[in-house]
């Protein structure tokens, strides 16, 4: 096999688990590409001649591997998310084992599927701005607990995230106009979330009936006023096993939809699969339908196929 392995050595856990998985993986006759950067060299310089390999290896957070999967949209090639940053969010909704040796078992069985992608796009510092997300997108609360996170990630791993929500317990609270693909809806909430998947931890999920394979958003106003009430939101999702939302209908407010655009007053900080955008809405954002091919489990293709046959 021909492996490129884009290596981000600025991503959170920088504990050097992608050389065990080299390790590992190797066979005699395989050829493993590593390319690094540090956020110096971009990522899209690194897959130039990605289609030359059978296999792309994404090593970073999430950020790293939403912007390969988008980079390499549309291609077909397969890319295996390496978990090397501080949430995993993607790892983790794929149920994804996070030992380099069981990784490495992953990428020589092969298992692939075709997953969407979220496009995101937003009036940058330079100009009208592109961006891929493969899990969430938003604007409001999410994107300053990212942004308010990011110098505190180094010492508290993913605790950084409750920090930085715990250090502003009053959002801002701001009236949205969002443009849906057939209607306009106006609400007042703490943030907007594009959500391709839809879980944040293990356990949480923040809609029930995600599937990131069926061509829509899911668009999530978070309408809680302050950091406390959001708490019991969370209790709720932690224990909401069978997909009755306890204690979530007033909470959130929740959409489908092909395309998006987010306008608030006031305007609010954008993000995209935890990395700030540093610039404020309005934006917008579609779907690309099964654009990006993921090396998966046994388990999640099993999923995958249960899910077909309902919808059947």
């Amino acid at each position: 096999m021909r492996v490129l392995i884009i290596n981000n050595l600025s991503s959170g856990l920088r504990n050097g688990a992608i050389f065990d998985f080299v390790r590992k993986f190797s066979k005699d006759s395989d050829e493993v590409v590593i390319r690094n950067t540090d956020g110096t060299t971009r990522i899209e310089d690194c897959l130039v001649d990605a289609c030359g390999f059978d296999l792309v290896v994404a090593s970073g957070g999430d950020g790293t591997i939403a912007t390969v999967c988008y980079e390499l949209r549309d291609s077909g090639i397969p890319i295996l998310p390496f978990p090397a940053g501080t949430g995993n969010l993607l790892a983790t909704n794929l149920d994804q084992p996070d030992e380099p040796f069981a990784i490495a078992k992953l990428a020589r069985e092969m298992l692939s599927a075709e997953y969407d992608l979220g496009e995101l796009r937003f009036e940058g510092v330079d100009g009208p701005t592109t961006k891929g997300f493969a899990i969430i997108s938003g604007a409001g609360f999410d994107a300053t607990i990212m942004e308010n996170s990011d110098r505190l990630k180094e010492t508290l791993g993913p605790m950084a995230y409750v920090a930085a929500a715990l250090a502003n317990p009053t959002p801002t609270l701001a009236r949205f106009t969002i443009s849906l693909d057939d209607t306009v809806v106006k609400v007042e909430g703490i943030a907007v979330l594009l959500l391709n998947f839809a879980k944040i931890y293990p356990d949480i999920s923040i809609t029930h009936a995600n599937d990131p394979r069926d061509g829509m958003l899911e668009v999530v106003v978070l309408k809680q006023h302050n950091t406390v009430e959001l708490l019991p939101v969370l209790i709720a999702a932690f224990l909401d096993r069978e997909g009755r939302f306890p204690g979530r209908t007033s909470a959130l407010e929740v959409f489908t939809s092909k395309s998006v655009r987010v306008e608030s007053d006031p305007p609010l900080r954008i993000q995209y699969d935890g990395e700030p955008a540093n610039v404020c809405t309005p934006l917008e954002a579609r779907i690309l339908p099964k654009a990006t091919r993921l090396v998966i489990t046994e388990e999640e293709m099993r999923r995958i196929t249960e899910r077909e046959r309902a919808s059947n």
